[in-house]
């Protein structure tokens, strides 16, 4: 489920895992670069800069399939094990302006329920609609990647 508002995007997504592995896969590095980006993408170990410790920049460089590399970086803002992750994010790393995101995970019938939402602040309502459906394929890879409850 998503819904695109002025400001922002909100994904809700249940998966069939523990809220400690679907927290890991978001801040454990080699977890973070297996579906950050979704299958058809790269992000190498050896570019990326990611402790989820509040306060702490991160960095990473996708590799796309036609070669070209894409940098992010960010700052992780509050970790709070198995319940939230705020950090920022810009694909503009030399740009001051970066985009806060919100993960949410809520323990809900053996399951996960994870609340996702990110700013997007001056995308139109397609580069709400885009980002929306990139950031539903990588959830859809960091499902492949977690053990089921």
């Amino acid at each position: 489920m998503s819904d695109q508002a002025a400001d922002g995007i909100e994904i809700v997504r249940t998966f069939t895992a523990p809220p400690a592995a679907v927290f890991s896969a978001w801040t454990t590095a080699a977890d973070f670069a297996r579906w950050f980006g979704g299958p058809a993408v790269d992000v190498p170990l050896d570019a990326l800069d990611y402790e989820a410790v509040a306060g702490r920049a991160w960095s990473a460089t996708m590799v796309l399939p036609d070669g070209n590399a894409l940098s992010w970086a960010g700052e992780f803002v509050e970790v709070a094990p198995d319940e939230r992750l705020v950090l920022t994010l810009t694909d503009d790393p030399a740009s001051p302006a970066r985009a806060t995101m919100v993960v949410e995970l809520a323990a809900v019938d053996g399951a996960t329920r994870m609340r996702f939402t990110q700013q997007t602040p001056g995308f139109s309502a397609e580069q709400r609609d885009a980002t929306a459906a990139g950031w539903a394929g990588f959830f859809d890879e960091l499902a492949a990647g977690l053990p089921s409850s």
